[in-house]
């Protein structure tokens, strides 16, 4: 190895050429391989293709319609085709196919010319936010240009990866749901933002996943540790900071002072962090050790004694069971009071933090436990990763695109699939529209005429490369706001005990 001179040194431009990111930035790679076929396989004089997107149902009976404009910004806006990309297309695609295969060429060389390299579409979408019970529809997609009907489903695939972030907010909404619930009975649903904490970014598949979804979980909460979320807020949603976090330890920094030295590390978190919020791991060696004697004989003058508070992380152990013992040992020596709802409360020099194995059913589980208990949730935040951002998939929410309608000849058609083999996937015909009834909920209206029909909630958000609405994080957070606490159920069963009727129904 060596160095070399300024003039000759590899810029990282060039390093990120050759490692091939430039090519996943190119539209027509990011699609399936079969739809690179597509644009000869519709009928003869096919001028559009129009095409929908929406949950067919799935764990929860309505969604959070989050993420599309992080797409149309990325990838779709602006000049998203040339010449070059079209050369380095056709390129994979030459080994890719058998001999003999015919690229679009022309189609994407049409964009070129005649678009100056912008899409030649338009998309419709329920405001970003937006909750919609399943089985409606979220957004549409139709081709501009008669020459480009063969483009709407080419960019199914990268539109439908939307479920991720829509599916991630839904599923964060949910639990946000639960936590108000239990707030609202047993504490204060004033610290609710920060009651579910994401630690998800080194669960996720990619970077770009973590982004996404961690920002989908900053519509219903302010917690986060996952950084990649806000950038995403920032530079997508024009949010300038949307979550917050605190100084925390792991369990590295606290093992390096080793076992003998345990109350040190522990005591070095107080010390680094004098005032404010901080929390720490204390199950290196033995929570239940470090609750009643480290943090509350050794350490407790110190604790009590700082202008903030000390949240203590039980990171193993089944977490019912855990949570309690360490509440319980953390009261003995702390102390509490009963709040005027009946429920315990720490005193407000520590808290908890429940990190480990959270997911939906689990948060129901622990919140139904500690209230059995009389326990105030109060006491306790949340934080998950996998759980959060990971443990989903696009049938979670049966997430799917569909043609709905095509015109040939100057004659529109409905278009629709009704399998004989699973009712569940047959899909609607015609223009759609999202109207709400006379209680309030969204309908789907089908075969509608072109003109559109009144009271339709989809909103053009593009058209022919261009957004045409930016669309604020604030706004979306607004819509998507969960009904008053204490209105909600109180889902999940006490530990050890059968299953409630509604939490086997929403698990």
């Amino acid at each position: 190895l060596y160095l070399r001179p300024a003039a000759a040194r590899v810029s990282r431009s060039s390093l990120l050429r050759a490692a091939g990111p430039a090519a996943m930035d190119n539209l027509l790679l990011l699609t399936d391989s079969y739809k690179v076929s597509h644009w000869a396989q519709y009928p003869p004089g096919t001028e559009t293709v129009y095409s929908y997107f929406e949950s067919r149902g799935g764990k929860y009976d309505e969604v959070c319609f989050f993420g599309l404009q992080y797409f149309l910004k990325r990838y779709l806006a602006g000049e998203v085709v040339t010449k070059a990309r079209i050369d380095e297309a056709a390129a994979y695609y030459e080994g890719h196919f058998p001999p003999g295969f015919e690229f679009n060429r022309k189609g994407w060389e049409h964009i070129v010319d005649e678009h100056k390299g912008r899409l030649p579409l338009t998309i419709k979408a329920v405001p970003e936010g937006t909750v919609v019970g399943v089985k409606n529809v979220l957004m549409t997609v139709e081709n501009t240009d008669p020459k480009c009907f063969w483009l709407t489903n080419y960019v199914e695939t990268l539109l439908v990866q939307v479920w991720h972030a829509m599916t991630v907010c839904t599923h964060s909404r949910e639990q946000k749901k639960v936590i108000a619930a239990y707030l609202a009975e047993t504490g204060d649903v004033g610290g609710l933002g920060f009651k579910l904490h994401d630690f998800g970014f080194r669960g996720v598949s990619s970077v770009e996943s973590a982004g996404t979804g961690a920002c989908a979980h900053l519509v219903n909460f302010l917690g986060t540790d996952t950084v990649a979320g806000l950038v995403v807020a920032r530079e997508y949603y024009g949010c300038r900071t949307a979550g917050f976090s605190i100084p925390a330890s792991e369990h590295s920094t606290i093992t390096a002072w080793g076992r003998a030295d345990e109350a040190k590390a522990l005591e070095n978190m107080l010390d680094a962090y004098p005032t404010g919020l901080v929390a720490c791991v204390s199950d290196s060696y033995d929570v239940f050790k470090a609750c009643s004697e480290i943090w509350g004989e050794t350490l407790r003058s110190k604790v009590l004694g700082r202008e903030g508070t000390l949240v203590v992380r039980p990171d193993s152990g089944e977490p019912c069971a855990t949570s309690l013992k360490c509440l319980e040992l953390l009261y003995e020596k702390f102390g509490g009071q009963v709040n005027e709802k009946g429920y315990k409360v720490l005193d407000p020099h520590v808290r908890l933090i429940w990190g480990d194995g959270i997911d939906y059913q689990a948060l129901c589980t622990i919140c139904a436990t500690l209230k059995a208990n009389g326990w105030s949730l109060d006491n306790i935040a949340f934080g998950s990763g996998g759980g959060l951002l990971q443990k989903l998939n696009r049938d979670t929410q049966k997430c799917a695109f569909k043609c709905s309608s095509i015109t040939v000849g100057g004659q529109d058609r409905d278009v629709f699939k009704d399998p004989v083999t699973d009712p569940g996937k047959a899909s609607k015909r015609g223009r759609l529209a999202l109207v709400a009834d006379s209680e309030g909920s969204y309908v789907t209206k089908t075969a509608c005429p072109r003109e559109g029909v009144p009271g339709d909630v989809l909103v053009e958000v593009f058209r022919d490369g261009t957004l045409l609405v930016d669309q604020s994080f604030d706004d979306v957070r607004a819509r998507a706001a969960i009904p008053d606490p204490s209105t909600l159920p109180l889902l999940g069963s006490v530990a050890g005990a059968p299953p409630s009727k509604s939490c086997c129904e929403v698990a």
